[in-house]
């Protein structure tokens, strides 16, 4: 049996199949909950961003131009979701400005584990504007044409995006070198 491409299931799916939209999800759930989770920092709130997500994809399924990758629709949908949970998200507590290691733990190990914490807080700490371009980049492997698409921008904007997101990380992480 051959297996079905994404077009081919979405064009299934637009026709009322179920199974195939299932398979979409299925297929496209991990990638799709990853950006969530990088966007938001938060597990439960990127399970809600996805699921949301793809609850508006199967409602909006007609509406799909198939001019992009499913993915790239998948990962605009998941993008807003996550700006929108962003801008409503109220911050009752900071995050620290600063981390020690337990002193326990002084190997390698344990600093390296410190470091993608401080790492993870420092994406978290870019705006929404420079995060999502970031992680579609840098943690999806998306293409400027693909972040261009799933964030509704130019790719002009997406490239100057970026290196300032860059730079915001490296400052952050200034005390790794």
């Amino acid at each position: 049996m051959v297996a079905l491409t994404d077009g081919d299931l979405v064009s299934r799916a637009q026709s009322g199949q179920l199974d195939a939209f299932e398979e979409l999800v299925r297929r496209h759930r991990l990638a799709t909950y990853r950006v969530a989770l990088r966007m938001l920092g938060d597990e439960s709130d990127a399970e809600d961003a996805t699921q949301d997500a793809f609850v508006q994809a199967w409602r909006n399924l007609g509406g799909f131009r198939a001019d992009a990758a499913f993915s790239t629709w998948m990962y605009r949908i998941v993008t807003n979701r996550c700006l929108n949970m962003l801008r409503a998200r109220r911050r009752t507590e900071p995050l620290p400005d600063d981390r020690e290691a337990p002193a326990s733990r002084p190997d390698r190990i344990a600093e390296a584990r410190w470091q993608v914490e401080d790492l993870k807080l420092a994406i978290l700490r870019l705006t929404p504007e420079q995060r999502a371009p970031l992680v579609l980049r840098e943690l999806q492997g998306c293409s400027y044409e693909e972040i261009a698409q799933s964030l509704d921008l130019s790719i002009s904007a997406v490239k100057s995006r970026l290196p300032r997101a860059r730079l915001e990380l490296l400052s952050a992480m200034g005390s790794w070198q």
